[in-house]
């Protein structure tokens, strides 16, 4: 689930695990791209950490060539680009994944981009990906507005993660990234979460 603010981009993911035996500290659903820009997923997991690959390789040619960090929509449109690629070339698949990735532009505005595996990329102010992504939109279509703080943001990427959560939805299974005014991107730790959980109640 991904949130726009006035001041900022929230991302907010579940960790769903395939087994109770997985230690969820070693998994990434939010992975940050460049100091500004982060990025999360629905779908095949190894296709994702190639496409975060790729991403930061990107992200790195570019400050190496222009000195500075690479505006958000230049960066999605190097991803679609590389995963409309796999579509049309003999011996590969297409990705399996679709991507929300947030960010500052060139100018400072935060931006938000919806990536599918097609390669089609579209420009958001709330959107969802993945399971129960229909209810997820239109809990978003009720909540969000364009003058939103970041604070209320995170709160409402929360509640919407819980509108179609299975099971309880605790600091160490949910990840939250998010792009201040500032232009940092980072991940909230889980006691951070927890704050915002305990909010939320």
């Amino acid at each position: 689930r991904i949130t726009a603010a006035k001041d900022g981009i929230v991302i907010a993911t579940d960790k769903k695990l395939s087994s109770e035996l997985i230690d969820v500290v070693n998994v990434h659903k939010v992975e940050k791209i460049t100091p500004t820009a982060g990025i999360c997923y629905a779908g095949v997991g190894p296709d994702y950490r190639v496409i975060v690959q790729r991403a930061r390789k990107s992200s790195q040619a570019y400050f190496r060539t222009y000195r500075e960090v690479q505006p958000i929509s230049q960066l999605v449109k190097d991803i679609a680009g590389v995963m409309q690629e796999y579509t049309q070339r003999g011996g590969v698949r297409p990705f399996g994944i679709s991507l929300l990735v947030g960010g500052l532009d060139g100018d400072g505005t935060p931006r938000l981009y919806q990536v599918d595996p097609s390669g089609a990329y579209f420009s958001w102010k709330a959107t969802a990906i993945g399971r129960n992504y229909v209810n997820a939109k239109n809990f978003l279509e009720r909540r969000s507005t364009d003058v939103m703080e970041l604070e209320d943001a995170i709160h409402t990427a929360l509640l919407t993660l819980r509108e179609g959560f299975e099971g309880e939805m605790k600091a160490d299974n949910i990840e939250v990234g998010i792009v201040k005014s500032d232009g940092k991107f980072s991940v909230l730790t889980p006691e951070q979460i927890q704050d915002y959980l305990d909010e939320a109640n």
